[in-house]
């Protein structure tokens, strides 16, 4: 088995991968398929650094398959085309998010939901239709099929990678649930790397934003930095208790376990709570406070590649872009250290094109 994806992959590539369970990256050759007639060649120049990325290297959630090449939030040049590839030429700037493949059969597919097909292959740690792994963006070069790859708009710098996770994870449920329209008062719980964008789209959107966390210490950069409008507590009930039924919606990007309970109460009738982080144990749900003022409990994950490209469009036309924190390869290990302990404002993201050398 192993000598036929040596056949079918004989592109040779390098990146850094992590071996067991550590997590730990280091430097790893190997290989890529030859660029297929739908196929789309690049040069990878940028690479978020995404919390899923930690999640996989030390096998948090079981699926792990080492050795792990990370990396999902990818912007690169395009090197190398198919012969019946028609949305890209070599030398254009492209995006690849979180999936390069689906069914392309299901109902989700036909509606452009590839982010909700059971038999989605994930860009990194997953398994191609031969049983070949994904290796993810923290690599010098990757072979995508044209369908799963986006058009970088020429005015949104390059580093703002983070947006093919962190933008559209926030932006979808946004769009969605009708959380996007002018004058509504929308709430943002947890202000990471998802927390940030959600503010800045729903601003973008032109809605009220109130900032929801445990940490008072958060309060400046919420509204200073980011342009919330207000900012909330959510250990202080008091506040809570005041900003009662005060919001139309709220997007939860919160990934550790914790009430509902409260933020239920701060939602209007009909508003509607969207969990956009996975906590690792179920969240206790009272279902009187959803009867009572027909509430809607929700989740979202990323988005199909039709809406990814709406989304990058429109950070390229209302000029938004994550906070980052460039840092070359040889950082990586560092940056997934300071990640757990979340020191960054708001995402890290891997200079590929300038410091991933072979030596």
């Amino acid at each position: 088995m192993e000598k036929s994806h040596e056949n079918e992959h004989p592109v040779k590539a390098f990146g850094w991968a992590a071996r067991d369970t550590s997590g730990v990256l280091s430097p790893f050759n190997f290989s890529r398929r030859v660029t297929g007639e739908k196929d789309v060649q690049l040069k990878v120049m940028y690479c978020g650094i995404c919390h899923t990325d930690l999640h996989q290297i030390k096998n948090e959630w079981g699926n792990s398959k080492y050795p792990i090449v990370p990396g999902h939030e990818i912007v690169g040049v395009v090197t190398e085309v198919g012969n019946k590839v028609e949305k890209f030429k070599v030398g254009d700037k492209i995006g690849v998010g979180y999936l390069v493949e689906s069914c392309r059969e299901c109902e989700n597919c036909a509606n452009d939901l590839e982010n909700y097909c059971p038999g989605q292959i994930l860009t990194a740690n997953g398994t191609y239709s031969n049983g070949a792994t994904t290796y993810g963006g923290y690599s010098d070069l990757m072979v995508v099929d044209e369908h799963f790859v986006v058009r970088w708009p020429e005015n949104l710098p390059m580093e703002a990678a983070p947006l093919l996770c962190a933008g559209i994870t926030t932006y979808s449920p946004l769009k969605y649930f009708g959380l996007d329209k002018p004058g509504m008062h929308i709430g943002v719980v947890g202000l990471g790397g998802l927390g940030h964008m959600a503010v800045k789209f729903a601003k973008a959107f032109k809605t009220k934003v109130t900032v929801i966390s445990t940490s008072l210490s958060k309060k400046d950069e919420a509204i200073e930095r980011l342009g919330a409008d207000s900012f909330l507590v959510s250990r202080d009930p008091d506040q809570m208790q005041a900003a009662a039924g005060s919001l139309d919606g709220i997007i939860d990007t919160v990934s550790a376990v914790h009430p509902v309970l409260p933020l239920i109460n701060l939602l209007k009738t009909n508003g509607k709570l969207v969990m956009v982080g996975a906590p690792e144990k179920p969240l206790e749900l009272p279902v009187f406070p959803l009867l009572s003022g027909r509430k809607l409990v929700a989740g979202s994950a990323i988005g199909g590649v039709k809406e990814i490209q709406e989304m990058v469009n429109f950070a390229a036309e209302h000029d938004i872009t994550p906070d980052v924190e460039i840092v070359p390869m040889d950082y990586a290990n560092t940056a997934l250290e300071r990640l757990v302990k979340s020191d960054v404002k708001y995402r890290f993201v891997l200079d590929i094109g300038n410091t991933l050398n072979k030596s």
